[in-house]
């Protein structure tokens, strides 16, 4: 698959990158499909950690009734690891961003950003795209 409007929005993945500690981002659909993903990512990683990501979320949301409701809904998973932290925020209908970052990362301030930046992706999402008659 080519990347979405060829990656048109990877600069947006790339502004939420600015913050300290932060490794790469990609912007994936519900089926593991690639958007987009940030400069710091070679697209073949990018459709590779997509295709993971959509399965992490698929588990995480079939989990919900883990935390007494079924009908709940999902909106982020956090995976820790040795090296880092993996944020996987959904990013509007059909669409989630996967954020990788170092252990020294500040949580809550990631977590803050990608929620502007789920803000900012869904206005471009949602967006139809623009005829070459605009």
């Amino acid at each position: 698959m080519t990347d979405f409007m060829d990656n048109k929005l990877g600069w947006m993945l790339d502004d939420a990158l600015r913050m300290p500690e932060t490794r790469y981002a990609i912007l994936l659909s519900a089926d593991g499909l690639l958007i987009a993903h940030s400069a710091r990512i070679d697209r073949d990683e990018a459709e590779r950690q997509a295709a993971g990501m959509a399965g992490l979320q698929s588990l995480a949301r079939s989990t919900a009734e883990f935390c007494g409701n079924p009908s709940t809904t999902w909106r982020q998973t956090v995976s820790e690891f040795d090296d880092g932290y993996v944020f996987l925020v959904a990013a509007g209908p059909g669409a989630y961003l996967a954020v990788s970052a170092t252990p020294n990362v500040d949580m809550e301030a990631v977590s803050f950003r990608l929620q502007e930046l789920v803000q900012r992706l869904g206005k471009e999402l949602s967006s139809p795209p623009r005829s070459a008659d605009a």
